[in-house]
């Protein structure tokens, strides 16, 4: 995607054209002093403006809905609209809302390089945003100057075979399938449902609250939103072109359906295609997109300017060009212009649920969870883990869930594995299988990470002649992960256990005693325990977990282990400020 692509009356760098108009305009000034001061008109019926440097307004456009501002952009300034008695020129150029937001805010890294006069997002979240995050001069009120519902996309061909197996796109189809109850999804339905970064993409964020809203809240919920952000984010996407252009391969994904906005639908049918990609409804109602238009110029002259471009934003002729590009009106009323047969002649049901703040409260979670991971993975091979469980060992039936949820975790990912039992790395109790790093890398060789935790996962075997060397490992888990914190990561020691400790090395009291006293709450390391089994020491496990404000997950049955998975994952939505959890 090539970012500030613009056009409008004026050439690209904004200094150099600031520079270049006034060097054009000075020369107008002269020729129309010796031309017996003749009176240069501008304006439409009744409205001159003067020959001096007109009120530049630059507005940074979401990309999808750039391309239609940017031609009434060129309509607009045909108007010759004055502010402050100086004619009114508009610069258009498209900018992802994320970038704009931290230009308005004051960051410093990925900003802008000038503040723009106007914005148009691409979803009012942003703009929300923006101001609960201190962003200044930014007035009360916006201008919503196009619509576009969500939909689910995919090749019209894969939308007739899931009409023949009588599957209807629903938001839950969002979710992994281990959700759904179970471990792969059927051949009637999507094999990945793609999500728009919510932390790049409107799109992405409006579909955080409807997976919100579907699953409701309390525990359960908070598993299931965990399980969701994991996937999306092993599957997203930065803009909606890249996610339809992957719907038209298929050297990877067999049924691939993408959440975008119905106009991107519109926008890649542009290009003929035997297999042309549709846009179906969701049952449970949709969510609008809105493109608002908010003025942030802080200079007055230039607010008025950047003022009068968003009213003539919501007026016929400029609410016919979005149209015609593919939007809904700004008030919804009114469908685009030549849809084509791809989108559905009527109007989308919205989902009334989803309120503006269901859609703050999203963005809020997906910040919690999305962040990368730097985690540790501790896996008990003592003999407590060789003892029977469903037919299988202890640690078969852990490592088996732990390969299930090592698919959530994206590319972005530090994880790293140790086994640990008695005596193994000779007197340390436990052995490095693979170093703490990134996971799309290889620690040594040619062999990435994830490979080889993936292979691992499948050949760990127990030792039943080890005792544990639980609390020994754990501190020494602990300290590792510590030293290699990352401040833009969530920092974890994750336990896979019996939960038993045999008492050879480090004591519990030794053990509580140096985590509080080692745990920085400015750099915390949670540390999160999966033990399942009979014979778990809840009692000891559950001092550990909260010297660090970490929480226990017990599960009994095989079939728990991937829902307290997650659950520890979700511990994310309340961290640091959790309650203690067993």
């Amino acid at each position: 995607m090539r970012l500030g692509r613009h056009r409008a009356a004026l050439p690209v760098e904004q200094r150099r054209r600031k520079a270049l108009l006034r060097g054009m305009l000075a020369g107008l000034t002269v020729v129309a002093v010796v031309a017996s001061a003749l009176v240069v008109v501008f304006g439409g019926v009744g409205t001159l403006c003067n020959t001096r440097e007109p009120v530049l307004v630059s507005v940074a456009a979401a990309v999808d809905v750039a391309p239609a501002v940017m031609e009434a952009a060129g309509r607009f300034n045909e108007t010759k609209t004055s502010a402050g008695g100086r004619c009114v020129l508009v610069q258009v150029t498209e900018q992802p809302p994320a970038t704009v937001l931290r230009t308005l805010i004051g960051d410093r890294a990925g900003v802008l390089r000038e503040r723009p006069d106007g914005w148009i997002a691409d979803s009012s979240a942003w703009i929300r945003l923006a101001r609960k995050q201190g962003a200044s001069a930014l007035p009360a009120g916006e201008s919503v100057v196009a619509t576009s519902p969500l939909v689910f996309a995919t090749r019209s061909s894969l939308a007739q075979r899931f009409s023949v197996g009588k599957t209807e796109m629903n938001w839950r189809m969002v979710f992994p399938s281990t959700v759904r109850g179970r471990l792969t999804p059927n051949a009637n339905e999507p094999d990945v449902v793609r999500v728009p970064d919510p932390s790049l993409a409107g799109a992405g964020i409006a579909t955080v609250a409807a997976a919100r809203d579907v699953v409701g809240t309390g525990p359960e919920a908070d598993k299931a939103l965990t399980a969701f952000v994991r996937w999306a984010q092993a599957g997203s996407a930065p803009d909606y072109r890249s996610m339809l252009e992957a719907v038209d391969d298929r050297a990877f994904w067999q049924r691939p359906v993408v959440i975008v906005p119905e106009q991107s639908v519109w926008n890649h049918n542009l290009r003929p295609s035997p297999d042309p990609v549709v846009a179906l409804h969701p049952r449970e109602g949709t969510i609008n997109l809105d493109y608002p238009y908010v003025v942030t110029a802080t200079d007055p002259t230039v607010a008025e300017a950047s003022t009068a471009f968003a009213d003539w934003l919501t007026g016929p002729q400029a609410q016919e060009l979005v149209r015609r590009a593919g939007f809904r009106s700004g008030d919804g009323t009114q469908a685009p212009i030549s849809p084509g047969p791809q989108i559905p002649s009527e109007a989308p049901k919205t989902r009334p649920s989803v309120s503006p703040q269901d859609i703050d409260e999203a963005l809020r979670a997906w910040s919690r969870l999305a962040p990368p991971t730097n985690i540790l993975v501790l896996a008990d091979t003592s003999r407590h883990m060789a003892e029977k469980l469903d037919g299988s060992t202890r640690v078969r039936v852990a490592l088996d869930a732990a390969k299930i949820g090592l698919q959530l975790f994206p590319d972005s990912t530090h994880m790293g594995l140790w086994e640990f039992a008695d005596t193994l790395g000779r007197i340390k109790g436990y052995q490095v299988l693979v170093g703490l790093g990134p996971i799309n890398e290889p620690e040594t060789g040619q062999v990435l990470r994830r490979s080889r935790l993936n292979e691992l996962t499948s050949t760990i075997a127990p030792h039943p002649n080890l005792d544990s060397s639980l609390y020994d490992s754990i501190l020494s888990g602990f300290r590792s992960v510590t030293g290699q914190y990352d401040e833009k990561m969530n920092n974890t020691l994750l336990v896979i256990t019996a939960g038993r400790d045999d008492g050879k090395g480090t004591t519990l009291p030794q053990l509580l005693d140096k985590l509080r006293r080692e745990w920085n709450p400015d750099k915390p390391v949670q540390i999160i325990i999966i033990a399942f089994g009979k014979g778990v020491d809840r009692g000891s496990l559950s001092q550990i977990t909260t010297a660090t404000n970490g929480s226990l997950h017990v599960a009994q049955e095989p079939g728990e282990i991937i829902d307290v998975f997650l659950a520890a994952l979700a511990r994310r939505l309340c961290h640091p400020t959790c309650k203690p959890t067993t």
